[in-house]
């Protein structure tokens, strides 16, 4: 199916796997804004865009269900009724083990990979009810389909709840022509690797997979007919257990 001219919104598409995946629809014609908390992250992003595939930018803070509203109406102003939206919002911390998290950052870590994904949805949900079609991407983890140590609790938490709640919606919605899938990715070379407790060494970073993988499974997913849905997908480097 042709992308051209669909509307997109991607958020935490400031960099890292949310910067892949709009990178990778503008491509394709389509018309994508992009949101994040950093606006020093979103500008960046957009002036290093090539000028047939530029990004349009506003930050919102997903955990901020007034904040998404606004971004949601916003995206709607400038693009008309979304077609595409993919929620990449996600953080965690460096601290993560139970012994040494602190309780803030477990509600924060909760607050933007969960609840932020209900933001979203509860936002862009009543337009393509009208509409009757959209497409919702989750980025997930493979941390939401097993608890890994390296994630910590508080992460392969979020993960969690996030799949159970973008499975529940997914069904619920189908009905009205709308399809969510949650993509859950292995290890992704991204910023967010510079939280975790031990650094990763290049060679590692190099094997793993990119943001831009994930950008081509978002455009396969877009171009699927109407009438089919993938609700899970899985990417992984290959030197990665993930079940």
């Amino acid at each position: 199916m042709d992308l051209k001219g669909k509307a997109v919104l991607v958020t935490g598409g400031g960099s890292g796997i949310g910067l892949g995946v709009a990178r990778a629809l503008a491509r394709e014609g389509c018309r994508v804004a992009i949101s994040g908390r950093s606006r020093e992250k979103l500008e960046k992003a957009a002036a290093d865009c090539p000028a047939d595939s530029p990004l349009l930018f506003r930050p919102c803070d997903v955990a901020d269900r007034h904040d998404v509203r606004m971004l949601v109406a916003w995206a709607i102003g400038h693009l008309g009724s979304l077609d595409i939206v993919v929620n990449s919002a996600g953080i965690n911390v460096a601290r993560r083990k139970m012994v040494e998290l602190d309780p803030h950052e477990f509600d924060r870590i909760l607050a933007i990979n969960c609840t932020g994904l209900y933001n979203v949805l509860h936002s862009v949900l009543p337009s393509m009810r009208q509409a009757r079609s959209g497409l919702i991407v989750s980025i997930s983890s493979v941390a939401g389909k097993r608890a890994l140590p390296l994630a910590g609790p508080a992460y392969s938490a979020s993960k969690f709840a996030a799949t159970a709640l973008a499975t529940s919606v997914g069904l619920e919605e189908r009905v009205n022509g709308i399809r969510i899938t949650s993509i859950f990715p292995g290890e992704v070379e991204t910023p967010l690797l510079d939280q975790r407790p031990v650094p990763v060494p290049p060679e590692r970073r190099a094997q793993m997979v990119h943001p831009d993988d994930v950008g081509q499974c978002v455009v396969a997913l877009a171009k699927l007919p109407p009438n089919v849905i993938v609700p899970e997908l899985i990417i992984t480097p290959m030197y990665q257990e993930y079940l």
